[in-house]
């Protein structure tokens, strides 16, 4: 994505325990990044999945899809940058790539699909669309 294409950025810093055995980020830590990058991204709209939970609607992960282009080590710091589009009337799809700082190596493409869902059943996500300016 070129950088104007991106509606948040959120940057983290690797720590040892997410190492595997070769020294590299495990491949499941970097869903980590990306869903608490989703919950940052979120809270700075005024967007709480708590809240939203309170009021009986849920975002739910329906997909995930993400490339591994070149790996993380301890104490690297990275940056996951995140935009959104809505696929249908229930889905909203986060687009997000991370990046090794300060080179801005390509680390990850990431594709997350979310459904909204009250009591289990999909629905439109409502207000939430405003929000993030869908």
């Amino acid at each position: 994505m070129q950088e104007s294409e991106y509606l948040h950025s959120a940057d983290f810093e690797v720590r040892d325990y997410e190492c595997d055995l070769q020294g590299v980020v495990n491949n499941a830590n970097y869903q980590h990044y990306l869903e608490h990058a989703c919950h940052v991204f979120l809270v700075s709209k005024g967007i709480s999945f708590a809240q939203l939970h309170e009021e009986g609607l849920d975002l739910i992960v329906t997909r995930v899809e993400i490339d591994y282009k070149f790996p993380l080590r301890s104490c690297d710091k990275f940056e996951v940058k995140t935009n959104i589009l809505m696929k249908g009337n229930v889905r909203i799809v986060f687009h997000q790539d991370i990046f090794r700082l300060p080179d801005n190596k390509l680390v990850v493409k990431a594709i997350i699909t979310t459904a909204a869902t009250r009591k289990g059943k999909p629905v439109a996500p409502g207000n939430i669309i405003q929000k993030l300016g869908l």
